[in-house]
């Protein structure tokens, strides 16, 4: 896809990962809307980067038809491209999980997500063109101690990509599963403040690299799924 003067939304685009793909999509000559839930945060973040923003929390899901329906607006009335990015992570170990836990983790990196694409595809639809990259983790391929709940929700996104793989290719709707392994970010953090980039960890560059690449690929083809890991986090 050619990047200049596409139109792209990011979900949790004010800070880590989803910042870092904005800012490079922006440079590229794309019009970029951010999501995100701290408004001040947001708006700086999006007066930096040249950024449209939109305070929006995907895991209130009362408000997603409508709030899809303001990104799709704001972007012009068209959208190329869908970055599902804002996620959460806890990390309870068996016998510490509560009902609460799962609620959280699930309403925002499956219930929400599922819900926003859905009402996308209804533009990516009426286009017969458009492109999903769902931002997973190395937990969408194996879990770990502490990952009952956040590693169930990443297996949870891979089964949903491949079946929307499935279901979209016959719309020209290329589908993507993104895995990084563990990235530098606010990712987390209680204080939800950016950890400083370690020299044997991945930053969100890396990320935002592999995502631009993906989404850069002639449109006769897409990549299904790509891991990122760090060459010696050691």
């Amino acid at each position: 896809m050619k990047i200049k003067n596409s139109t792209i939304l990011i979900t949790g685009g004010s800070s880590g990962i989803g910042k870092e793909t904005a800012r490079q999509f922006i440079k590229k000559g794309a019009k970029v809307l951010i999501t995100g839930r701290d408004k001040v945060k947001l708006n700086n973040v999006a007066n930096e980067i040249g950024a449209i923003p939109l305070l929006f929390d995907i895991s209130r899901l009362d408000t997603i038809i409508f709030m899809a329906e303001k990104a799709v607006l704001l972007l012009g009335g068209k959208i190329d491209v869908l970055i599902n990015n804002a996620g959460i992570g806890l990390f309870p170990k068996l016998g510490e999980i509560n009902k609460e836990d799962l609620q959280s983790v699930y309403s925002t990196n499956v219930f929400g997500l599922a819900l926003l694409t859905q009402e996308i595809v209804k533009t990516f639809k009426s286009q017969n063109y458009g492109n999903i990259i769902n931002i997973g983790s190395s937990a969408s391929l194996k879990g770990f101690e502490g990952g009952t709940v956040y590693a169930a929700s990443k297996f949870a996104l891979r089964g949903m990509t491949q079946s929307w793989q499935a279901e979209l290719r016959k719309f020209n709707i290329r589908v993507s599963l993104v895995n990084p392994s563990e990235v530098a970010t606010a990712f987390a953090a209680t204080d939800r403040k950016e950890r400083e980039e370690a020299s044997n960890k991945l930053g969100p560059k890396e990320i935002a690299d592999t995502i631009v690449s993906v989404v850069e690929l002639r449109d006769k083809g897409f990549v299904t799924e790509t891991n990122i890991w760090a060459t010696n986090p050691f």
